[in-house]
């Protein structure tokens, strides 16, 4: 249910401003030129209550942003519900970079952003950036791993000679 009421912008007339020479219509010197009130719009909540309505578009839920995620070498511009989270933000992300979901850290406003957090819920909008790094455990184990593979090939080729 939605309810429109109507309410006066709080302003000083022209009068007030000028010396006392007119009416305080809609002219110039009250903010342009039109009329001094806003309709305000207002929904009635499951809970009984009224709250005024807020501005958005149609289709909250299909809202469509675009983030520019920037790594240590390159950036893409990623186009993604305002309603995802974080962790469905670095499962396209390992499509373009080649990184598992569980390698990559996520950074917005220099805080490291969790799996479930929402983006809109954390403030992202469109045209924001986020940083995405490799997961320095996960690198270093991944190191150590191709190091010790080397060391074994290279012993199985001593042996084999």
């Amino acid at each position: 249910m939605m309810i429109k009421l109507r309410s006066k912008r709080f302003s000083r007339s022209s009068s007030k401003l000028s010396g006392g020479n007119g009416g305080g219509g809609g002219g110039a010197a009250n903010g342009g030129g039109g009329s001094a009130t806003a309709e305000i719009k207002w929904e009635l909540r499951p809970g009984g209550m009224l709250v005024q309505k807020r501005e958005c578009k149609e289709n909250a839920n299909e809202l469509t942003i675009t983030i520019r995620v920037s790594t240590v070498s390159q950036s893409h511009d990623i186009s993604i519900l305002a309603t995802a989270t974080f962790g469905d933000l670095k499962i396209l992300l390992s499509l373009l970079t080649n990184l598992e979901p569980k390698e990559q850290r996520l950074l917005f406003k220099g805080k490291e952003r969790e799996d479930h957090e929402y983006l809109h819920m954390v403030g992202v909008k469109d045209k924001d950036k986020v940083l995405m790094l490799e997961d320095p455990a996960i690198k270093e184990m991944k190191l150590r791993g191709l190091a010790r593979t080397r060391v074994i090939g290279s012993t199985y080729r001593t042996i084999s000679v």
